[in-house]
């Protein structure tokens, strides 16, 4: 408690000289990335950590900073390591922003405690201590914020990669490129799902053209995404069934069942107008014998 007691007290006493030594410590840095945060907004995100450092209640341990009463410090590192990661900063750019904070510090303590040396030498440790525990906190916190960036961004990808097309009335198309997974394919799904309820087609075509490879669990996702369009009211064609696909499926015994294939996206639509014009012809002469019944 003395030594918790004596360093915050010397943050305080002398707060806004270490303010200035810190921040001009931080300008002179060769990774400050001037052009991603202002000196003015820097000087500010400074202040509040020292302030929320001297604020600290007095029952805290120094170095249980996982405690409730670290609380509001660990919140503004988070909030500060996130930001960072947002912008664009690196791990050792954002962790430079507490480490910067050593040599200040340890001037100051040493201009109050000169005549102290074994108080000195604890207010130091415990200082040093400290700053590299919050160091290392705030990089974790950003390397979590910039894996949540990524997700993201994978998801946006995913989604912008598995595009459904209205081809026709009643016809849609969803075009797939690249290799077939478990993720892509329940984007894809929804994706087809929500179209299908959106427009009311009732015919869809899975192009495999950009898919380079066909085995048994790609079939399997495949046949996945016809049950649930087909739970769905809607009928499935799968085009881009080339030659080396097929002569993949046959050896592998995969079985598409009643799903109807096509070689090119163009044959698909071509039997999806066919059946699409029967289903309008038979819908037109129930209706016309009902008329005449009426």
């Amino acid at each position: 408690m003395k030594s918790r007691s004596r360093l915050f007290m010397v943050i305080e006493n002398v707060e806004d000289d270490l303010l200035k030594e810190w921040v001009k410590e931080q300008l002179a840095a060769p990774m400050l990335r001037k052009e991603l945060m202002s000196e003015t907004e820097l000087r500010d995100q400074s202040l509040m950590f020292l302030r929320l450092l001297r604020d600290v209640p007095a029952e805290a341990g120094i170095l249980n900073i996982d405690s409730h009463e670290w609380s509001a410090v660990r919140e503004f590192v988070s909030n500060i390591s996130r930001s960072r990661a947002k912008q664009g900063f690196s791990p050792s750019e954002t962790a430079s922003f507490i480490f910067s904070l050593r040599l200040p510090l340890f001037r100051k303590l040493r201009a109050e405690l000169d005549r102290e040396p074994g108080l000195l030498f604890e207010e130091i440790e415990s200082a040093a201590s400290l700053l590299d525990k919050l160091g290392l906190y705030a990089t974790e916190v950003y390397q979590k914020g910039r894996e949540e960036i990524i997700n993201r961004q994978q998801q946006e990808m995913l989604e912008v990669s598995t595009p459904v097309i209205r081809l026709w009335d009643g016809i849609l198309a969803l075009p797939l490129i690249g290799t077939l997974d478990s993720q892509r394919t329940q984007v894809a799904m929804e994706a087809l799902l929500q179209e299908i309820v959106v427009t009311g087609a009732d015919i869809a075509i899975i192009d495999i053209t950009g898919v380079p490879m066909v085995d048994t669990l790609v079939a399997q996702h495949l046949l996945k995404t016809v049950a649930a369009t087909r739970l769905m009211g809607a009928e499935c064609i799968i085009s881009g069934i080339r030659p080396q696909i097929a002569q993949t499926m046959v050896h592998l015994s995969i079985d598409l069942g009643k799903v109807a294939t096509k070689a090119s996206l163009a044959d698909a639509f071509a039997l999806a107008m066919r059946r699409r014009s029967a289903s309008m012809s038979g819908f037109d002469k129930t209706s016309l014998f009902q008329t005449g019944n009426a």
